[in-house]
């Protein structure tokens, strides 16, 4: 297991063996705004949420939510409450990432 600091403040993610950890990146206009993700494989477990906090860098700022700590397995993403955005893979000893769009368009049939 390491422990490793993100530049910009936030929380410190341990991993290794089984335990991975997500950075969901999105825009400005969802400063504040709650994420929330599940474990694809486990329906009706509560899910985790993050707010999405403002991240300084060396080069200007981002905007993102971070999940620590996470079991490595397949994740959704969710818009609101009934709405999935995508699907991320958490490995053991990585951290993952995922863009959420700024905002939901239908899905093209």
């Amino acid at each position: 297991m390491i422990t490793v600091k993100p530049q910009g403040g936030g929380p410190k993610l341990t991993l290794g063996g089984d335990t991975g950890a997500l950075i969901i990146y999105t825009g400005r206009q969802l400063l504040g705004r709650e994420i929330e993700v599940s474990r694809a494989d486990r329906d009706g477990d509560p899910r985790t949420h993050s707010a999405v906090r403002e991240r300084r860098v060396r080069d200007g700022t981002f905007h993102s939510a971070v999940y620590p700590d996470l079991p490595a397995g397949v994740y959704t993403v969710w818009w609101d409450a009934d709405t999935p955005v995508g699907s991320v893979t958490v490995s053991g000893g990585v951290v993952a990432e995922f863009a959420l769009p700024t905002s939901l368009q239908p899905l093209a049939d």
